[in-house]
């Protein structure tokens, strides 16, 4: 019988997670919701939307279901010209990045941003050779959602997100984000998260989730992805 599997693939999520793109998001919403004839969206809702894709969160903040895809269109104007660049790297997470490098684990970029915006984004932090895949979503349906991104990361990858959990063991995929869709979309393919709380969503939030584990500080990241975590563990 074999042992457990131990992990080998990280899946990092961008927006929250490996830099602070609040900024640019919410000049480029204003602007699109202010252009559109919406109420203006203050700091705190536009965070609360960073993270799933727009159609699933600006009904939370009044944009109507049949407004959605033009105030969308209105804020990528905006954001792919001028809001993607207001972003900024969070301190450590080169270091991090090197950390977990350094352990032998292949690293790829899942987010539920368009996918030519994530690639653009780390191109201009300079990134892209410490990156296996950077895949994002589709502009249009058929890959939006978070479990939907990873999956077709997984399929790139030649890889299911279990391993041998059935004693305990780690698998040997697991996703770091900063959003319950990151941990829920993980824990749809069979893979555990481990939440950050630098982000944009709170503690509450990614342990209601499911997160396997808490990163407080980039720091902290290489251990809790390597600890033995059982598929789909809660905390």
């Amino acid at each position: 019988m074999s042992g457990p599997a131990s992990v080998t693939h990280v899946l990092l999520d961008l927006d929250g997670t490996l830099s602070d793109s609040e900024p640019g998001i919410l000049r480029s919403l204003q602007w699109a919701c202010e252009i559109e004839g919406f109420p203006i969206p203050d700091e705190a809702q536009v965070r609360s939307v960073i993270g799933p894709p727009f159609e699933i969160g600006l009904p939370s903040i009044g944009i109507p279901d049949d407004a959605l895809f033009r105030v969308i269109n209105t804020y990528r104007e905006r954001y792919e010209t001028i809001g993607l660049f207001e972003n900024t790297l969070y301190d450590g997470i080169v270091a991090m990045l090197d950390g977990l490098a350094d352990a032998g684990l292949s690293l790829s970029i899942a987010t539920a941003k368009p996918e030519r915006t994530a690639v653009r984004i780390i191109e201009h932090f300079g990134l892209m050779e410490r990156f296996e895949l950077v895949v994002g979503a589709t502009l249009t349906q058929e890959r939006r959602a978070k479990h939907q991104v990873i999956a077709h990361v997984l399929g790139l990858l030649g890889l299911d997100g279990g391993g041998d959990t059935s004693s305990g063991g780690a698998p040997r995929v697991v996703m770091v984000g900063d959003r319950d869709h990151d941990v829920l979309g993980a824990l749809h393919n069979g893979m555990p998260c481990v939440g950050v709380t630098w982000g944009y969503g709170s503690v509450e939030e990614l342990l209601t989730a499911g997160a396997a584990a808490l990163a407080h500080q980039p720091a902290d990241v290489v251990d809790l992805v390597l600890a033995p975590y059982g598929s789909g563990e809660r905390p």
